[in-house]
C-alpha cells in the first residue's frame, strides 16, 4: 500500500471531487487548477463530474473579469504555499492570502492501492479545524466510475454519483443528501457520448429545474483548434441561454479563445506560458446590447517555480 500526502492550500486545489466551502476571496480555482498532478486517464466511462468537462473548459476556463496575482512556492518537504491578490469592483483581497503560510492549512492524503483495481480512497484535513474534513472513496471500472464523499461531522453531507457505460456512451447520476435535516440538497443525471474528437452531453441540473446541451469538436490537434456551444433551458424562468466559443493555437505556448452567448456578450482572451506552469492571461468582455458601457478587462498572473 502506497500513500501520498500533500499540503494543500483550501479553494486553490482539491482532487477529491468534493466542492471544498467557502474559499477565500481572490484564489482562482481555474487557474491553480494547472497546480495539480497530470490526470490519469480512466480506464472506462470516468467520474460524474467528467460529464460536459469539455465544453466547459471551452467557454468558461480562464475567462476573467478582474486582476489577479497569484504565486506559489514549493518549499523541500513538499508544502505547497500560495499567496493570491485579487482587485475586483475596486476593492482589494490579499490580507486572506498573505495569513496561508500559518493558517488554512489543507492535508490530502491519498491512497491507491486497496486491494480492489480502480479503487482509490481520498480523505481531506482543514488545520486548523475551520472547516470539516471530507473524505471521498472511487471506484474506476472499465464500464463504471462510482464516488461516494462523506463529510466528517456528526450529520454530515454525503455525496454519491455514479457513471455507466464505456468510453464512448455513458449515463450517470450525482445525489446529495444532507443527513442533519434528510432533505437533498441535489440530484442531476447526465448522458454523454464521445469519441478520440468530439463530445455531446446531456445534462439535467439544479434538481431538475435546468437541462444543458453541450457539444466540442477538436478540429485540428495540431493547432488546438476547437469549437464547443451549450444550450441551457430554465423550466422555472423559462429562460434560454446560448454559448458558442472557440479555441485557438497561435504556437505551442499562446493560446486564444472567444466566446458569445444570445444575450449580447463577447469574451475573449489570450494566454501566454512563458515558462512552464507559469501563465500571463488577458481577456476582455463587452455587452454588445450596452456599448456606451465600459468594457470589462480581466489580467491573471500566475508564477510557479
Amino acid at each position: 500500500m502506497e500513500a501520498e500526502t500533500e499540503c494543500k492550500v483550501p479553494g486553490v486545489y482539491s482532487e477529491t471531487g468534493i466542492p471544498v466551502e467557502d474559499p477565500a476571496p481572490g484564489l482562482n480555482s481555474d487557474v491553480s487548477k494547472k497546480d495539480a498532478p497530470p490526470a490519469v486517464a480512466a480506464p472506462g466511462p470516468g467520474l460524474y463530474f467528467e460529464i460536459g468537462k469539455k465544453a466547459r473548459d471551452l467557454l468558461y476556463k480562464d475567462f476573467h473579469t478582474d486582476q489577479k496575482f497569484t504565486l506559489t512556492t514549493y518549499t523541500n518537504n513538499g508544502v505547497v504555499i500560495t499567496a493570491a491578490s485579487t482587485m475586483k469592483d475596486e476593492a482589494i483581497f490579499s490580507e486572506i492570502q498573505t495569513k496561508l503560510k500559518s493558517n488554512n492549512v489543507l492535508t490530502t492524503i491519498t491512497t491507491e492501492d486497496l486491494g480492489v483495481s480502480g479503487l482509490k480512497q481520498i480523505v481531506s484535513l482543514p488545520f486548523p479545524y475551520q472547516t470539516a474534513g471530507k473524505a471521498e472513496l472511487q471506484y474506476l471500472h472499465d464500464y463504471a466510475g462510482i464516488s461516494l464523499g462523506v463529510g466528517l461531522t456528526s450529520k454530515p453531507l454525503v455525496n454519491l454519483s455514479g457513471v455507466f457505460g464505456n468510453k464512448s456512451v455513458a449515463v450517470g447520476a450525482d445525489v446529495a443528501v444532507d443527513t442533519s435535516t434528510g432533505d437533498f440538497t441535489k440530484y442531476d443525471a447526465g448522458l454523454t457520448i464521445n469519441n478520440s474528437d468530439l463530445a455531446a452531453d446531456l445534462t439535467l441540473n439544479n434538481k431538475g429545474d435546468s437541462l444543458t446541451a453541450s457539444y466540442y469538436h477538436l478540429v485540428n490537434k495540431e493547432s488546438g483548434t476547437a469549437a464547443g456551444a451549450e444550450l441551457t433551458h430554465s423550466f422555472s424562468t423559462k429562460e434560454n441561454t446560448l454559448s458558442f466559443g472557440m479555441q485557438h493555437a497561435l504556437d505551442p505556448l499562446t493560446t486564444v479563445k472567444a466566446r458569445y452567448n444570445n444575450h449580447g456578450m463577447v469574451s475573449a482572451l489570450i494566454q501566454h506560458e512563458w515558462r512552464p506552469k507559469s501563465f500571463l492571461t488577458l481577456s476582455a468582455e463587452v455587452d454588445t446590447k450596452a456599448i456606451d458601457k465600459a468594457s470589462k478587462v480581466g489580467l491573471s498572473l500566475v508564477l510557479k517555480p
